[in-house]
């Protein structure tokens, strides 16, 4: 693993780390809601289609698509992304995690976050701790010991965090 932070204007999103979205995530051929109070998606987690069309209920989608929708879902938040954090540096490892958190909370909530602050402070561990802030999905607490509603939110969150930490 590299040790050395890259301007992240020079990184992309690894192709292990789109996979890695794509598990997360998981498969749905007919639009749902993932959580309490979520929009609906379809495919990988895809909120809005390729022309930036939102994802209705009733919409289906086949899986080379929904691949496809990922890719292209990526591509537009990875600029988005990188404009926000022009002049930072990062691990390519740690811009893959933290563009998998992207993915899932969009990039306006990315702009407002405290882990984009502390990078753009180049406070790195610190901006790995802000991971476990994002513990709430409609509303609820996914930290919550065994709870059922949004479990996952959670867990991915302290993998995220797991990771960040493993790379400082």
């Amino acid at each position: 693993m590299s040790r050395t932070r890259i301007a992240v204007a020079a990184l992309s999103l690894s192709a292990s780390a789109f996979v890695g979205i794509v598990v997360d995530e998981g498969y749905a051929e007919k639009a749902m809601v993932p959580t309490r109070n979520d929009r609906p998606t379809v495919g990988f987690g895809s909120t809005f289609h390729e022309d930036g069309s939102p994802v209705k209920m009733g919409d289906t989608v086949t899986p080379v698509r929904a691949l496809v929708k990922a890719q292209s879902h990526v591509a537009r938040t990875e600029k988005i992304f990188q404009q926000s954090l022009a002049g930072a540096r990062l691990h390519p490892g740690e811009y893959d995690i933290y563009m998998n958190w992207v993915y899932q909370y969009g990039t306006g909530a990315w702009a407002k976050s405290s882990m984009r602050a502390h990078i753009l402070a180049g406070e790195y561990r610190q901006a790995c701790d802000a991971l476990l802030l994002y513990k709430f999905s409609g509303g609820y607490d996914c930290s919550t010991p065994g709870n059922k509603v949004c479990a996952g939110v959670w867990t991915r969150q302290l993998t995220r965090h797991a990771q960040c930490v493993a790379m400082q």
